[in-house]
């Protein structure tokens, strides 16, 4: 393990993509309905636009090395060969489990936070600066542990209260999952590194367009959790203490 991914990992692992207010709330289960379908609605933006973005990605990567490990990655989120396991159908599993049609999540429209998140890792993902991109994708495939472990805690309060139906099987995929997509983020960062212009460490620039990637990433996926931690203010604001109890009933 290079001295730059060991860097790195400890910057995202500081970072407030992870570590703010929303998510440490959401771990306690803390929800109202309006909250949880918010949150269900906003992620499935990431969950159906992510595979297009890694084949942005892909297919503006020179290293035949690195792709390989995308490939990989890519390979994973469209089910490993295997249709019934794309991540993206896992999620609407769990979105009709928690009473969410699939025509009401595909046609809301995002909040502007999802957009700019949406947008600004497509826009990183497929720049063509490869060291740039591929922070991006470390930044994302190295918070991830820690995001699912905020996440899965709060979805099985909620699932054991209210929402006794509730399809959890997206979340524990890709918990299970996520140490198989860092181990080829840490494959992929030392083939940049020995592909380099260097051979061996990256130039000042190419490291600094890599820690951009990974900044900037983690900047806008902090931007997506506040974006939804601002909303819930506008719930509260707008709805009657029964509405945002967490005691409420609801769920399929």
């Amino acid at each position: 393990m290079s001295g730059l991914y060991q860097d790195k990992r400890n910057f995202v692992l500081k970072h407030g993509a992870i570590n703010n207010p929303y998510l440490i709330r959401f771990q306690t289960g803390e929800l109202s309905d309006p909250e949880l379908q918010d949150f269900a609605i906003e992620f499935y933006s990431f969950a159906r636009f992510f595979p297009k973005i890694l084949v942005s990605q892909l297919v503006n990567t020179e290293d035949e090395a690195i792709a390989e490990e995308l490939t990989r990655v890519l390979y994973s989120e469209l089910g490993d060969g295997n249709p019934e396991h794309r991540h993206e159908l896992l999620y609407r599993r769990f979105l009709t489990s928690v009473g969410i049609s699939i025509q009401e999540a595909l046609t809301r429209p995002m909040m502007p936070s999802t957009k700019a998140y949406i947008e600004g890792m497509e826009m990183l993902y497929s720049s063509g600066n490869h060291e740039q991109a591929l922070g991006a994708s470390f930044g994302l495939e190295n918070m991830a542990i820690t995001m699912w472990d905020h996440l899965l805690p709060g979805l099985l309060v909620l699932k054991r209260s209210r929402y006794p139906h509730m399809d959890m099987e997206y979340f524990t995929f890709h918990r299970e999952l996520e140490s198989t997509h860092e181990d080829a983020m840490e494959k992929a960062v030392s083939a940049m590194e020995d592909h380099s212009s260097s051979h061996g460490a990256l130039s000042a620039d190419e490291e600094t367009n890599f820690s951009h990637g990974v900044k900037k990433v983690l900047d806008y996926l902090e931007g997506f959790w506040m974006g939804l931690e601002r909303n819930r203010e506008t719930i509260i604001g707008n709805s009657s203490p029964t509405q945002i109890g967490v005691a409420t009933g609801g769920g399929a």
